[in-house]
């Protein structure tokens, strides 16, 4: 098969079409939220680091190691715990929670909840991205309920 110079643009193009669709949540604002799905998928994202995490240490237990199987599960690891980072970066701290005046002391400190919340989630994303210890995926889903409530609060 030949490659040719309009072969390798139109796979740029389709990849530039699918990597738009696959981002997240736009920043225009558009002014469509929808919180609780958010909240479900940082959930599910927890869900799948953690199965991610099972089967890289079932495989690494292994006499004969699947190497392949071994470095997709930790791709799938990294993959998710990147899109949970991206919803919590993304979509809350830069669309949902909005900056508040510094002399209201209430909206302040559900401010800084919500921002220590959220760092607090970072963290331990990035310590489910560095480790198998499901310790890190069950203080994450923690702090995700934890948020979740301090968040739909009035």
């Amino acid at each position: 098969m030949k490659i040719t110079a309009k072969t390798v643009m139109v796979a740029a193009a389709i990849m530039v079409i699918f990597t738009a669709t696959a981002s997240s949540h736009c920043e225009i604002p558009c002014g469509i939220y929808d919180d609780q799905a958010r909240i479900k998928l940082l959930n599910e994202h927890i869900t799948t680091i953690e199965k991610s995490m099972d089967q890289i240490v079932t495989l690494s237990a292994e006499g004969e190691k699947n190497y392949n199987q071994l470095i997709r599960w930790v791709n799938n690891k990294e993959e998710h715990a990147n899109k949970f980072m991206e919803i919590v970066t993304q979509y809350f701290m830069t669309q949902r929670i909005k900056p508040v005046d510094p002399s209201e002391a209430g909206p302040v400190e559900k401010y800084q909840k919500s921002l220590g919340l959220l760092h607090q989630m970072l963290v331990y994303a990035m310590k489910c991205k560095q480790t198998t210890d499901k310790a890190n995926t069950a203080k994450l889903g923690e702090l995700v309920e934890g948020f979740s409530q301090h968040y739909f609060s009035e």
